[in-house]
């Protein structure tokens, strides 16, 4: 490999290029996510299993603004060790969205906010059943948020 001039960073020695040809440093777009493509349908039987789920049900009526799992027991009266599997299992099912809180003593915490509006088991016309989850549009801070959450996954 060849050093690589780049104009933009003056004064600095030029970066080598990786074994897939970046030269920003950046992941291969196959690993990242984009965070604004619509999701994909989630899988019936993990909406199925989570909203069978008692403690399940008990956490997302709790939920009335973005909250920390310790908030969320709290307010659920679901032990903390529980929370914890239920809010994975609420998030593999995209019914819970999980978010970053920045506090400033740089201790940051996931918040957990619900993501649907409505969800809807149905028959397709191959006799099939599908969900379908509805959700609201998001605001430009939630979207952002979103991207944090997605990069602090990444590094």
């Amino acid at each position: 490999m060849a050093d690589v001039y780049e104009p933009w960073r003056q004064g600095r020695p030029g970066r080598l290029a990786d074994e897939d040809g970046r030269l920003d440093g950046s992941l291969p777009t196959s690993m990242v996510r984009d965070p604004f493509a619509d999701e994909d349908a989630p899988d019936l039987q993990e909406v199925l299993d989570a909203l069978d789920d008692p403690a399940c049900r008990e956490i997302v009526s709790a939920l009335e603004e973005p909250m920390t799992a310790d908030e969320i027991s709290d307010a659920s009266g679901v032990p903390l060790s529980t929370t914890y599997r239920k809010l994975d299992l609420l998030t593999e099912a995209s019914l819970l969205e999980e978010g970053l809180e920045i506090r400033s003593d740089g201790q940051h915490a996931s918040q957990y906010s619900i993501s649907f509006e409505e969800v809807v088991i149905g028959l397709s016309e191959d006799r099939e059943f599908t969900v379908d989850v509805s959700r609201r549009p998001r605001t430009a801070d939630e979207r952002l948020a979103n991207i944090w959450s997605e990069v602090r996954k990444e590094t």
